[in-house]
């Protein structure tokens, strides 16, 4: 056998090296505003709902094999197909991928199918800072009686986020999950994180780590470069939610690095529509698709009255919060945590659109929807 030097060993080694980092390299780049563009260019006007079947309380229950229900879900995507949507933002949970990740991805695979037949392409959540800190699977508990979002769980829970050692399988979830549909044409995004900085203060902020914030800071843009590592033929974004978007430099530390890593932006907005309006016209500073990823409080000022026809004019995508009341109980507002509605229903509905067995809450509202999102 013909013996090479060290020094073309070496050079072998480096080559090899780079022809394995470059990919990679040109994997974690992010859109190019013009990229971003084209891609939405070649979308409907994105209108929907953030989808949770009301069979279930929380991500693991809608997620986990014992309580996966296609059937509500495909009758409930049916009722949102009837009146116009065409997205529907749906949240993962790490902790049921470590448990059985082929059996995780079935299910979402059984998810997209149904969701295909009634022509909804959803933007899937990665990661959530929201509600309870203490995600657990198995059975999940009943609803508290008159709460807002009594059962809803955060991922990753405390546990994982206080212990760098676990940090190995959020980036293995993420690969995973991203990788296992990086090419799927039924999915339209990737929401890497919902509100990253949300302490709960008005919930469960005492459970949280004290370092939430920093944490979370350190974690966003590997998540960012985890998913595009695998190299996703979707848009991979993460949704502004308080702060002063005048500027780069005005903003807080983590809607900077949501902006500066998104391939297209996403936000949330519960407020009037003159709020809404402005908001808007301060994102569009950025030249980069928009999409509104959560509003519609009707107790706060945000209705699809109001904030629907100013979304489809500047043509800003709109997904609100809720689809079908159910167990998540989203139709009390916010301030059942600190006043439960046991014995009476909130006058006006907060959120979600459908009572359990198919009529709307209001029929103008479905009327507004169908009407603009049937215009070109």
């Amino acid at each position: 056998m013909k013996r090479t030097n060290s020094k073309s060993c070496r050079w072998l080694s480096a080559i090899a090296f780079v022809l394995v980092l470059v990919p990679t390299l040109l994997a974690q780049e992010r859109w190019t505003e013009a990229q971003a563009n084209a891609w939405y260019g070649q979308q409907p006007w994105l209108v929907g709902a953030n989808f949770l079947p009301s069979s279930a309380i929380n991500e693991l229950e809608m997620w986990q094999s014992e309580s996966f229900d296609p059937t509500t879900i495909d009758r409930e995507l049916g009722w949102a197909e009837g009146i116009g949507m065409n997205t529907m933002r749906v949240f993962l949970h790490n902790l049921v991928w470590e448990h059985d990740p082929k059996g995780f991805e079935q299910r979402v695979n059984a998810f997209l199918v149904i969701a295909a037949r009634h022509h909804i392409r959803p933007v899937f959540v990665i990661f959530d800072s929201c509600w309870d800190p203490n995600p657990n699977l198995g059975p999940q508990h009943p609803p508290i009686p008159g709460v807002h979002n009594s059962g809803w769980v955060q991922a990753p829970g405390a546990e994982i986020l206080s212990d760098p050692t676990k940090y190995r399988q959020l980036e293995r979830y993420v690969k995973g999950v991203v990788g296992a549909f990086a090419s799927d044409p039924r999915i339209l995004a990737w929401d890497l994180w919902n509100e990253p900085d949300n302490s709960n203060d008005g919930s469960y902020g005492k459970s949280e780590p004290l370092n939430k914030n920093k944490i979370v800071l350190e974690l966003l843009p590997q998540v960012f470069a985890w998913a595009r590592s695998v190299h996703p033929a979707q848009p991979l974004t993460s949704g502004l939610w308080h702060g002063d978007w005048t500027s780069l430099d005005t903003m807080p530390l983590m809607a900077r690095i949501q902006i500066e890593q998104s391939d297209i932006i996403s936000f949330h907005n519960y407020g009037w529509p003159e709020d809404f309006e402005a908001h808007v016209e301060l994102l569009e500073q950025f030249h980069r698709p928009l999409i509104c990823t959560e509003y519609m409080a009707r107790g706060a000022g945000s209705t699809f009255d109001t904030v629907l026809p100013i979304a489809h004019q500047h043509h800003v995508g709109a997904i609100n919060w809720g689809l079908v009341a159910g167990k998540s109980q989203t139709y009390l507002p916010w301030d059942s945590w600190q006043r439960p509605y046991v014995t009476e229903e909130p006058l006006i509905w907060f959120h979600d659109v459908f009572y359990p067995y198919g009529k709307p809450y209001r029929e103008r509202e479905v009327e507004i929807i169908r009407d603009l999102t049937s215009k070109k």
